[in-house]
């Protein structure tokens, strides 16, 4: 454990254990922002740790030199709180000097073996608010934390209004993308192409639009079939594709949006992909990508993702998405639930593409900077 008073950004010696617990590492932000936190912690000397029932990012964890423990702390079962005494045994053996969690089970089971253990000894507990959670006695664990993680200020503000926080203890760290990984300009390989077009022999020479959200009711989905058939009506030839996962609670609204999709005639002008490895190509291809949540996203990971790119985003203008565009791109902002001013605004980037600004302040290297930023302030005491 780093020495009570020391600095690990003063002394290359000083090396920190940092635990981070989530239900799974499947997919998502909550999983994207563990796995990159704790890459970057390794990268730097540092001992990451990660908690979670598994997942197919373990693999990208070990490959980084993170060591994963695998223990079902997000099951919704009265028995997960048996995993209390495991995680604190953890935490003891490993000598944790951050305990980090990042949803509200795992927060339970987090909070329940840090509390037990003698202060002097304990690590310093530190939480992220990943959505606004409704407010409630089980929510409100995600901010016991000694510092509590705001991901965007609309999340702050929520935070702020709905639970007795010192504003001293709520940090703002925005999430961030990698401009190598999604850099400005990019173009897939001529081998990817020519494995879309094979695949996607219908697409050809059209105006591309992209929605990347999991198919769940508030995500948007409907929006975004009523925008397809306001542009058709247009006269324009444009194609939607509906890029996300389907969990299998939601197969009867996908079912329901594909009996829309053939109500409203747009058999031919919409494509549902299900999950993709290969979201930053779709993305660059596209006219648009569209952001048209109907609550309010913490942060919108995917606009900001295709911004990166330089591709316009249309998105409603409301929770962390509209913050992202009121930073980088405020034209492509519009009223919430607005679909035909959405479908006006994409219209308008169809007829005269505009430009994406390069820089932006929303980049991986800041949050994780940030991030372990903080882990240091609260070792050295």
């Amino acid at each position: 454990m780093v020495r009570e008073g020391a600095s690990p950004g003063k002394d290359d010696n000083l090396k920190l254990t940092v635990i981070q617990t989530l239900p799974a590492l499947e997919s998502g932000g909550v999983e994207r922002g563990t796995v990159e936190v704790a890459e970057d912690l390794a990268r730097r000397g540092h001992r990451a740790i990660v908690v979670s029932a598994g997942g197919r990012l373990v693999g990208r964890l070990e490959a980084a030199g993170v060591e994963h423990v695998c223990l079902p702390i997000g099951r919704k079962s009265p028995l997960t709180l048996r995993l209390v005494g495991s995680l604190r045994r953890l935490m003891i053996e490993r000598g944790a000097d951050i305990l980090h969690t990042r949803s509200r089970l795992p927060g339970w089971i987090s909070f329940l073996a840090w509390r037990g253990l003698p202060q002097s000894s304990r690590a310093h507990f530190v939480t992220t608010v990943h959505g606004p959670y409704k407010p409630n006695a089980y929510s409100g664990v995600m901010t016991r934390g000694e510092r509590v993680i705001a991901i965007s200020n609309f999340i702050r503000d929520h935070v702020l209004r709905h639970y007795r926080v010192e504003p001293s203890r709520i940090k703002l760290i925005p999430r961030g993308v990698s401009p190598e990984e999604f850099p400005h300009g990019y173009r897939p390989s001529a081998e990817w192409l020519d494995r879309w077009r094979a695949e996607q022999p219908r697409l050809r020479n059209r105006i591309l639009l992209t929605l990347p959200a999991r198919i769940t009711r508030w995500k948007g989905q409907e929006d975004f079939l009523e925008l397809i058939q306001l542009l058709t009506l247009r006269g324009l030839d444009i194609h939607g594709l509906l890029v996300g996962p389907a969990e299998r609670r939601r197969e009867s609204f996908l079912r329901e949006l594909k009996r829309m999709a053939a109500a409203l005639g747009l058999e031919d002008h919409l494509t549902f992909t299900g999950q993709r490895d290969d979201i930053r190509e779709i993305m660059s291809i596209s006219t648009a990508v569209l952001s048209l949540a109907r609550e309010p996203e913490a942060f919108g990971r995917t606009a900001l993702e295709a911004l990166s790119l330089g591709v316009p985003v249309v998105a409603y203008d409301h929770g962390g998405a509209g913050e992202v565009l009121g930073r980088v791109f405020p034209q492509g902002r519009v009223t919430p639930g607005d679909v035909r001013a959405a479908a006006a605004r994409v219209a308008e980037f169809c007829a005269t593409r505009p430009d994406v600004p390069e820089e932006h302040p929303f980049t991986l290297r800041q949050m994780l900077d940030d991030t372990l930023a903080l882990y240091a302030e609260l070792a050295e005491g």
